[in-house]
């Protein structure tokens, strides 16, 4: 845990802050609650999040339409415990005692809904480890 905070905090890393991170960052609000700080960031953040992974996320029941795609800083990854790249190779700062995963993802960006459903249950699943870890 950082000194800042008692709870164990969590950021997400794509490309553009638009799907894979922000699907995994709206699982982690919703089964964590506000025992796990949640941040999610990009490289080069998107204009919007994408709206076909606001949809796969709203049929269970999970809104993410309030989220804006951010752009990634030191700070974001020095403030975290773990930091976890959504498989796409971002060159992320190291600070030395922060958890790095690499999750191995496929890109919702330009796919339909029933490409981002098993991104999006594949999350969850990860997640659901991820908190049981943490907490």
């Amino acid at each position: 845990m950082n000194a800042v905070t008692s709870k164990p905090s969590v950021l997400f890393v794509c490309v553009h802050n638009a799907g894979r991170s922000q699907m995994a960052a709206g699982f982690l609000r919703d089964i964590a609650g506000d025992r796990i700080e949640v941040r999610s960031a990009g490289s080069m953040p998107a204009d919007r999040i994408n709206p076909v992974a606001v949809e796969a996320m709203r049929e269970v029941g999970i809104d993410i339409t309030a989220e804006q795609p951010k752009v990634l800083t030191p700070e974001d990854v020095q403030a975290s415990d773990v930091v976890i790249t959504m498989g796409c190779g971002d060159a992320c700062p190291f600070f030395p005692g922060t958890r790095y995963e690499d999750w191995e993802l496929d890109d919702p960006a330009g796919q339909g809904i029933d490409a981002v459903r098993p991104i999006r249950d594949d999350i969850r699943g990860r997640i659901e480890r991820l908190v049981s870890g943490l907490l």
